[in-house]
C-alpha cells in the first residue's frame, strides 16, 4: 500500500528531478523503520546508467526543498537510489536500451501455436514486437503482448 505522502513527495520531487536529467522511477516511504526511510529511485534520462554522482546531486538537492516543504514534519533518512534493471520491459526506452537481448515474450492467446516466445529482441513498434529467433525474424502482434521480459533462456 502506498503511504498517503509519497503523491505530495512526487509532487516536489519530480521538478527536481527533471532538472537533473533524472526521472523519478519509484518513491516509497518506511515507516516500519525507526528513523523512517524515505527512498526515491530515479533514472537518468541522457545516459543508460544512473551513476552515484546522479544520486548523490538529487540527494543534495531534494534535501534543501523537502526540509523548506515541512512535509515530513518528523526526522527521517532520505535515501536516493537507482532503480537497478528490471527483467520486465516496458517503456519504449527500455526497448531501444535492450535491443539485442535474449527476451521472453508471454502472450495472452497463442500465435502460430504458442503462447511463450523467446528470441533476440530486434524492436517494438505499434503494430509489433520483432524477435530473432536463430537468424530468423519473427513478428509478434503487440495487441497479443503481455508480457516481455529479459530472459538467459535461448531461443527454441
Amino acid at each position: 500500500m502506498v503511504h498517503p505522502l509519497i503523491p505530495q513527495v512526487l509532487e516536489l520531487v519530480a521538478p527536481v528531478a527533471q532538472e537533473l536529467g533524472l526521472e523519478v522511477v519509484e518513491a516509497v516511504f518506511h515507516t516500519n523503520q525507526s528513523p523512517p526511510v524515505l527512498r526515491i529511485d530515479v533514472r537518468s534520462l541522457e545516459n543508460e546508467d544512473t551513476g552515484l554522482d546522479d544520486c548523490e546531486k538529487m540527494s543534495q538537492a531534494l534535501e534543501a526543498v523537502l526540509d523548506t516543504s515541512d512535509i515530513i514534519p518528523d526526522a527521517y533518512v532520505l535515501e536516493v537510489s537507482s532503480p537497478g534493471v528490471s527483467a520486465a520491459l516496458e517503456s519504449d526506452r527500455d526497448f531501444v536500451v535492450f535491443k539485442g537481448f535474449m527476451v521472453e515474450v508471454a502472450l495472452t492467446e497463442s500465435h502460430k501455436g504458442k503462447k511463450q516466445w523467446v528470441g533476440q529482441l530486434v524492436r517494438r513498434d505499434d503494430e509489433t514486437v520483432v524477435l530473432s529467433q536463430k537468424g530468423k525474424s519473427i513478428s509478434l502482434p503487440r495487441n497479443l503482448v503481455q508480457t516481455v521480459e529479459l530472459s538467459d533462456q535461448s531461443p527454441d
